[in-house]
């Protein structure tokens, strides 16, 4: 089964109060040394996937360059990446190649190596058309930035454009969020992304909302119940447009589904270089192997040590469901149980009948998928899958 590439380029022009991400603002002294190591771990990757257990062959159709900003580097520097891509795999002509780009960095010479580069997709992090929401949570482009881009790429002939959107950034009303979302309509974008924002304490705006405190607008964000309400006013909106849902936070035209994200939530094959990038892959030892570079990037190009776990049968169920249920056409629970066994998929019967009482599941023939208020709740229903296992039934 081909391959999907992942290449983290952790640096960003600025670090946007929301993010959670392995990523952050560090001096262009370090590009260079990064991606040397990068080029050189994608060149010794047969040893270290043996070393981790799994198996592979070379071929690669998805590769996907993102993490920070990738086009914060030096054009050589983006060259020499795809260089090591080319030289130690094989990929197929028809590849999907995904960029990661902040609005406002795609100028000629970007544009032009992007193309030199084989990209045919590109994901811009607009996250909102309205400037004031944008700027409050760091972002440096405005829209007229991001409308400029978007005319550029498809004059460079890079016409698969994804647009990022996020509900429940600070002073997000639901006018402001018609707006973000008619915009991207208007664009005809192929893709779109929608995120509900993360309160988590990886953030600072996140930190700041857990503290009760004002810091980067954090008393301007909208409450739980809107930011749902704004998140599910997406999602009829784009569905009325044709660009359809096929996961929780993922939408496209017809054929424009993202190849390399569905490897994640198919389980099929992939392979992560830099920091906080991670893999999985058939294992000689059992179902599945993960394992993962370093967070930090002091410890990536120290040689830190990857991270590495085995997947039971067992847990590998246990992912089919949760990440097979991100997708809008759920899970085929004959699939599973020809994969797994029947007794297998019966100790889920009970869950599955349980989260359909909820209405947070439905079943068709032999498919079960998550509702639109499931998807509201995912993370509760996916809590209920991984408790199958550990025997540890979530009581709320």
């Amino acid at each position: 089964m081909p391959l999907g590439l992942y290449i983290s380029v952790p640096f960003c022009r600025t670090k946007c109060s929301y993010c959670n991400f392995a990523s952050d603002v560090f001096s262009r002294s370090v590009f260079q040394h990064y991606v040397d190591r990068v080029c050189a771990d994608m060149k010794r990757d047969n040893p270290t996937v043996a070393q981790m257990g799994g198996r592979t062959d070379r071929i690669v159709d998805s590769i996907y360059m993102g993490g920070g900003t990738p086009t914060v580097l030096d054009i050589s520097q983006l060259r020499q990446l795809f260089v090591a891509i080319a030289q130690n795999f094989a990929v197929q002509p028809d590849a999907e190649v995904t960029v990661e780009c902040a609005p406002g960095t795609l100028g000629p010479a970007v544009l032009e190596g992007l193309q030199q580069c084989g990209v045919n997709r590109v994901s811009l992090g607009v996250q909102s058309f309205v400037d004031p929401e944008a700027a409050s949570v760091g972002r440096q482009h405005d829209r007229n930035a991001v409308l400029d881009d978007i005319a550029s790429l498809r004059a460079a002939g890079i016409t698969n454009i994804n647009i990022d959107l996020i509900a429940g950034l600070p002073h997000q009303t639901v006018d402001s969020w018609t707006f973000s979302v008619e915009q991207t309509v208007a664009s005809q974008a192929s893709h779109a992304s929608v995120y509900m924002l993360e309160v988590d304490d990886d953030s600072r705006l996140g930190r700041e909302l857990i503290a009760g405190g004002s810091r980067y607008h954090a008393h301007f964000v909208p409450d739980e119940d809107l930011t749902a309400d704004l998140y599910t006013m997406a999602c009829e909106r784009l569905e009325t447009a044709g660009v359809r849902q096929y996961e929780i936070s993922n939408f496209a035209r017809q054929g424009y589904e993202s190849r390399h994200n569905l490897k994640y939530w198919t389980r099929q094959p992939y392979l992560g270089f830099g920091v906080d990038a991670h893999s999985m892959l058939p294992s000689f030892a059992g179902e599945a192997v993960r394992f993962s570079f370093p967070d930090s990037l002091e410890a990536y190009v120290a040689g830190g040590s990857l991270s590495r776990s085995q997947v039971s049968p067992a847990a590998a169920l246990e992912e089919t469901f949760f990440l097979g249920l991100r997708l809008t056409c759920g899970v085929s629970l004959r699939q599973a149980a020809s994969e797994f066994g029947e007794d297998a998929i019966a100790g889920v019967a009970e869950t599955i009948a349980e989260l359909r009482q909820m209405g947070l599941m439905e079943k068709q023939g032999d498919m079960v998928r998550l509702t639109a208020k499931g998807r509201l709740l995912s993370n509760e229903v996916f809590e209920r899958f991984i408790a199958v296992r550990t025997g540890q039934v979530p009581t709320s």
